[in-house]
């Protein structure tokens, strides 16, 4: 749908659409003209106003999502276009800011905030090219470095060196970025641009450099840390990690999975466990965590208990919950604020159904989101599970993949969803007799895809069906198979399956050099 543009905005529109008459006429433009115009260029991805825009940008800040966000002049969001083109010009502006102009006193630029920007899986952009996270982090890494080369070669405006610009940004830093990145922030404080990492995240890194380069980030700013795929970080790891180093902002953690395995504990894990639950406690900001795959059975409390701030965000999925744990959530006071809970990998509704209603109508009034996938939700469950969320009516998001649950009771469950008045996204499960007699849940890799393609397009019509009938266009239904849309594990997919590959060679090398051994 056309979004409505006002008069101004078609001017800039036309203005900047004659990229050299445009670029020549920028030094008779007023100053607050600047922001229009930028997101005009944005969206016809006219590259050279885009950059000269950002060279001479006349401002204090420059926020890229309140520029490309809902302005008065044109409603529509140009924040989730990750435009490659767009964005290296952006990017390449910013040094040329430094590097041009002989006056240091018209220059007022103070913050360039680069974390507005979001990845999203479908681009608008006419290029289609994107320009992810990672390779956000690699480019202005690498453009910081060049400018520290090129100022000391050069006999430039000393002027240059007065300018400091704080770059806020999201840092992606995996083994293939990690050199560049590590660099440009050990140089940080003789660069003008000057990297102020606000949220970090980390795949594919040996634990050591990991503590390296999240000491050079600052972790005092830190306001989201994710250690996600391939590090190899476990309990006493995190334990020396927060015992050396403070996170006072930090509202958001992900961890990767297995870091804690109650199932092997001895007397000292049970410390370790209590210490870092402490040093969590010291997060007064910490509202989000996610530590889904490892095994916290009845350790919950002592884990979360002594946290000041109640949590709006939890992912325990596959954490092996027992009853003890889920009746701690369902009474603490984190069960009145949550937002977003993810629970997949318990057979909730077999094992501990009152205790999960506790918990759903306590959070009722606030949650969002709701995940639970590989539940063993059964269609003699449906009847229940809808009593239980007929209270969530902010839910916005729910989603409960892989549940054995046949095409009868999807529609059942579809009819009462449609009810839900803020419900936007809904991702379910391919039906059970769509595939062969006698497949056992959880299914496994090879046999996801084996089932009746045909039946299942059909059933997914008549789901969409109900929808319309109810006039929820607005709803968004689907299944994907292998999980949702991960914009960093879809950016660097290579550098995951090469690492997984190696690792993958090396556990069998062991293997068959211990059966050498025995034999």
């Amino acid at each position: 749908k056309a979004t409505m543009k006002s008069l101004r905005f078609i001017s800039a529109e036309a203005f900047v659409s004659n990229a050299e008459f445009a670029r020549k006429s920028l030094g008779g433009v007023a100053h607050n003209l600047f922001p229009l115009l930028f997101k005009a260029s944005y969206l016809l991805e006219q590259r050279e106003v885009i950059h000269d825009l950002v060279e001479n940008w006349p401002l204090v800040d420059f926020n890229m999502g309140k520029l490309l966000g809902t302005t008065v002049d044109y409603q529509e969001d140009l924040s989730c276009r990750t435009c490659s083109v767009c964005l290296e010009s952006c990017l390449t502006g910013l040094r040329d800011y430094v590097l041009n102009h002989p006056s240091p006193y018209v220059k007022r630029l103070k913050v360039v905030d680069l974390t507005g920007i979001k990845d999203v899986e479908v681009q608008f952009c006419e290029c289609k090219k994107t320009m992810g996270r990672w390779a956000r982090t690699q480019l202005l890494s690498k453009l910081c470095l060049e400018l520290l080369v090129y100022l000391q070669q050069t006999q430039c405006n000393p002027g240059a060196f007065e300018i400091s610009v704080d770059v806020l940004i999201d840092l992606f830093v995996t083994e293939r970025n990690y050199e560049l990145v590590m660099q440009a922030l050990l140089k940080k404080c003789y660069c003008p641009l000057k990297i102020c990492c606000v949220s970090f995240r980390s795949d594919n890194l040996a634990l050591q450099k990991f503590f390296y380069i999240i000491k050079l980030t600052d972790p005092s700013l830190l306001r989201k840390l994710e250690i996600v795929h391939n590090v190899r970080l476990e309990m006493e790891h995190l334990e020396i990690l927060f015992n050396s180093i403070h996170f006072p902002l930090l509202m958001s953690l992900t961890l990767p999975a297995r870091t804690f395995n109650v199932q092997r504990f001895t007397a000292t894990d049970e410390r370790v466990l209590t210490n870092i639950g402490e040093k969590m406690g010291e997060m007064t900001q910490l509202t989000e965590l996610s530590m889904p795959f490892s095994i916290l059975t009845g350790r919950i409390q002592k884990l979360l208990s002594p946290l000041k701030t109640p949590l709006k965000m939890l992912d325990v999925s596959n954490c092996s919950l027992n009853h003890a744990d889920m009746a701690y959530l369902a009474n603490s006071f984190h069960a009145n604020h949550l937002e977003a809970l993810d629970l997949s990998g318990h057979k909730i509704l077999d094992l501990y159904p009152s205790i999960f209603f506790k918990l759903l109508s306590h959070s009722s009034s606030v949650l969002r989101s709701l995940t639970l996938e590989d539940c063993n939700i059964q269609d003699t469950h449906v009847n229940m599970l809808i009593l239980g969320l007929s209270p969530c009516q902010k839910l916005q998001e729910f989603k409960f993949l892989g549940n054995p649950l046949s095409s009868q009771a999807l529609k059942h469950l579809f009819t009462f969803l449609c009810e839900l008045p803020m419900l936007k996204n809904v991702e379910f499960p391919v039906p059970r007799d769509c595939y062969p007699i006698g497949i056992t849940y959880p299914i496994d890799d090879a046999s996801l895809c084996r089932f009746d393609h045909q039946k299942y397009e059909s059933v997914a019509e008549d789901l969409n069906l109900i929808l319309l009938q109810a006039n929820r266009e607005d709803v968004k239904a689907s299944t994907p198979l292998f999980g949702s849309y991960d914009a960093a594990v879809q950016e660097t997919k290579n550098e995951l399956g090469a690492y997984l590959i190696k690792s993958f060679k090396e556990t069998l090398e062991k293997f068959t050099t211990s059966l050498n051994k025995m034999s």
